[in-house]
């Protein structure tokens, strides 16, 4: 738990962009302690990097996009979210092209890559950000809120005038297994007026049934139904994992999340960054280091 991570060896995972609906391929690759987490471009010249970090968010309309001046990437969120509940703290992720594969809208894809390289741990202890007193951003019924806890605790919910919505709230521990279960084979959500506003864009091309629920006014459309009774929700948790990788290092607290899409949980994650209650530490390798931070 205390020692930073990395993957054993490459994997790829392929399916299609879900903008331009065409062939994508994404490869994680192993990095070296204290490396962190980037994105490279093979097919571009140079293989240009990008940092995944808050600092180069650029967008969060639908998804979270990280752009530098060679490239940009978006829905980033469902391959980066399998990082956060594995605690993988090193990574190059290589693509071929401008998008992530969508493959069927959940984070299983990535999951079942990295099951199949397997995960090693690294001679080098991982840094966390430690949350010493409550920090709370509010924007009008949108609310996050983090609290002191040894451990990761999501609890989220969510409010949508649909019937196949309505609320639905989860609280739920992350680890291996919970992840692995109830949170990475859910998938993300749209309204089918919504993707037809998108298509004619010129966006969501890729975007079908077999990579989202897809909502009309009254059901879902999707022949086999819902996963989870609870999905909506649980894909949800799924996003916000996905982002909390923007802080840079694992988070050490219980996240409480209402109504919060990538736009609120990257401006809370900015506010994480900035405030004295946040601690970067290093634990040591039994859990008495980490129940002296209670005084702290």
């Amino acid at each position: 738990m205390f020692l930073q991570k990395t993957i054993r060896k490459d994997v790829e995972v392929h399916g299609i962009g879900l903008h331009s609906g065409k062939p994508a391929t994404l490869r994680f690759s192993p990095a070296p302690a204290n490396t962190g987490v980037y994105f490279i471009r093979n097919d571009l010249p140079g293989r240009p990097h990008l940092k995944v970090h808050n600092d180069f968010v650029s967008a969060t309309s639908y998804a979270t996009t990280l752009s530098c001046p060679e490239f940009s990437v978006s829905t980033v969120e469902h391959c980066l979210s399998t990082l956060s509940a594995l605690r993988v703290d090193n990574l190059f992720i290589e693509l071929d092209g401008p998008e992530i594969p969508i493959c069927d809208g959940s984070a299983k894809d990535f999951l079942l890559a990295f099951q199949k390289c397997g995960v090693m741990e690294l001679d080098e202890p991982r840094k966390y950000f430690y949350i010493t007193e409550p920090i709370t951003l509010v924007e009008g019924d949108k609310t996050a809120q983090v609290v002191p806890y040894h451990g990761l605790k999501l609890s989220v919910g969510i409010d949508f005038p649909h019937p196949s919505i309505g609320k639905q709230n989860l609280e739920i521990d992350i680890n291996d297994f919970s992840f692995a279960h109830e949170i990475a084979p859910a998938r993300t959500f749209g309204f089918l007026k919504e993707v037809q506003t998108l298509r004619n864009q010129g966006l969501a091309l890729g975007g079908s049934l077999q990579n989202a629920l897809v909502l009309d006014e009254s059901q879902v459309l999707n022949a086999e139904g819902l996963r989870f009774k609870d999905e909506f929700v649980r894909h949800k948790v799924l996003d916000a994992l996905g982002d909390l990788v923007t802080l840079g290092h694992p988070l050490m607290g219980h996240l409480t999340l209402y109504k919060a899409g990538h736009d609120l949980m990257q401006k809370f994650v900015r506010k994480i960054l900035q405030s004295e209650s946040t601690k970067l530490v290093e634990l040591g390798a039994d859990l008495s280091e980490a129940q002296k931070l209670k005084s702290i």
